[in-house]
């Protein structure tokens, strides 16, 4: 899998696009700035939004082509970035400690995924944000991106089931049109979360 990120990003373009996921941007832009982490962020466009916006960003993926463009991308942004090459499965961050995570098309076989989401539970703050968003089961008739495994997909119960313990603040499936570069290109069908730590 390593293999496959290291070769998308490996195209010269910014495969996703420079610009922030919508929902992200639009989530984070009512918070105040804190410290956050980006799992399986891939090129970096979330996170040098973050930071642009005057978050402490941690960012991590397991692609090292993913990591150059990021760090390209920030100097180009005029930002930092804290941005590891990790696996979401052993990664560590301390407990009670940053105010938001965001999972952002970051897809997990079920094996390890709820297992990778209560790991991020416990790195938030009390009032500490998760914010998702990712495709969902419908997606596999789309042609606009995501994995063509259905049980990488999401549902609103496997996203309560996983995150169980936060209070939901907003849970929606949805169809949306998808404009992040070449790989995010269409009509989705996705699944959006916002959930808060008691």
């Amino acid at each position: 899998m390593n293999n496959f990120w290291n070769d998308r990003y490996n195209e010269k373009e910014y495969v996703y696009g420079e610009e922030p996921n919508v929902f992200f941007a639009d989530q984070l832009n009512q918070l105040n700035p804190g410290k956050i982490i980006l799992p399986c962020e891939g090129e970096g466009r979330n996170a040098v939004y973050a930071a642009s916006q005057g978050w402490l960003v941690n960012a991590f993926d397991s692609s090292e082509a993913g990591q150059a463009k990021a760090l390209e991308l920030a100097k180009k942004k005029n930002v930092i970035l804290n941005y590891a090459i990790e696996d979401a499965v052993t990664v560590t961050y301390p407990e009670n400690n940053v105010d938001a995570v965001a999972f952002i098309y970051a897809h997990f076989p079920p094996d390890i995924r709820k297992y990778i989401h209560q790991k991020a539970i416990s790195w938030l703050k009390p009032d500490g944000r998760i914010i998702v968003e990712a495709f969902n089961t419908k997606q596999l008739q789309n042609n606009s991106g995501g994995p063509k495994d259905l049980s990488l997909l999401y549902t609103e119960d496997i996203i309560k089931e996983d995150f169980d313990g936060l209070k939901t603040d907003l849970i929606q499936t949805l169809q949306t049109e998808l404009r992040e570069g070449k790989y995010h290109e269409g009509m989705a069908d996705i699944i959006r979360f916002v959930g808060i730590k008691i």
